[in-house]
């Protein structure tokens, strides 16, 4: 409203008996003080809110009962070690951008989805075990294409909200709430797991990997691309051996074992490795023999 918008000259005065009131003595007059609305919060709070709530809708409807702390059913583990990077949704959406995966993984996490993708075939269906920060799972769907299907699971909702937002132009593919040791029935032509094995205890790996080998159907492949224990004289080895101390407690898990040696039945599986950054990261696959 601009009633009154404008003050009156000094000196002057109404020809009635009502002297003109100073704007700022009129209530009337005095400019409103403008509601934010809801939507307009800054676009960090906006989103991260969004994914909360998301989070939670998906924990009552596909997840049952949550934990206060994580909007989730989740590994002990995960809560207590990785709720500041994949359970805070306000995390979620400070570091889910290629940019800082590529920092993070010293530049190679393009050559690495390109290799894990290199695996598997146009028109296939797939199992990926844990949402992944970054373009990962677009390069597996578009690897894919319109006839293929990607199957995408993870432990918190929060992490599948996200995923199936970041994923939404691609119906190819589905996201669902489910541990990586347990993601369900079915078999499959291939199964991706992308560095998710670094991030979960041991006794938690040997689970993973044996639930992931029983997913894929006779001729396919399991493909595993994550840490290997570098040459000795690697540079960067003894600042990853910090970080992991300091914010990876279970990655050296990958330093000290084989990931052919974590499975129950490796005999059922042809296995081969390949190392990339002078032995930093590793891709494994497994193809069950027929």
């Amino acid at each position: 409203m601009t009633a009154r918008s404008s003050s009156v000259p000094a000196g002057s005065r109404d020809s009635g008996s009502d002297r003109a009131a100073p704007v700022g003595d009129d209530p009337e007059s005095r400019p409103a003080v403008p509601q934010r609305p809801e939507d307009s919060r800054p676009l960090r709070f906006s989103r991260a809110e969004a994914l909360r709530r998301a989070a939670a809708k998906i924990a009552d409807e596909e997840g049952g009962p949550r934990p206060a702390a994580s909007g989730g059913a989740v590994p002990n583990y995960l809560e207590a070690t990785y709720h500041w990077a994949y359970l805070n949704p306000t995390s979620v959406w400070l570091l889910d951008r290629p940019a800082v995966v590529y920092g993070i993984l010293w530049g190679q996490a393009g050559r690495l989805a390109r290799a894990a993708a290199s695996e598997l075939d146009p028109g296939q269906s797939v199992l990926q075990a844990a949402s992944v920060y970054g373009s990962f799972s677009r390069v597996l769907a578009e690897r894919l294409g319109p006839d293929g299907r990607l199957e995408v699971v993870d432990v918190a909702p929060v992490q599948v909200a996200n995923c199936r937002r970041k994923l939404a132009d691609y119906p190819q593919v589905t996201v669902r709430l489910a541990d990586a040791r347990a993601p369900g029935d079915g078999l499959y032509d291939a199964v991706c797991c992308f560095f998710l094995l670094h991030e979960v205890p041991d006794d938690a790996k040997r689970a993973v990997v044996d639930a992931l080998l029983e997913r894929v159907a006779p001729g396919g492949r399991v493909v595993f691309v994550d840490y290997h224990k570098p040459h000795w004289a690697h540079p960067l080895k003894p600042l990853m051996s910090v970080v992991f101390d300091t914010l990876e407690p279970f990655a050296k898990g990958l330093w000290r074992h084989e990931i052919v040696d974590l499975a129950n039945l490796p005999d059922r599986f042809a296995w081969r490795k390949e190392t990339y950054f002078g032995g930093l990261y590793q891709k494994v696959v497994a193809e069950r023999k027929h």
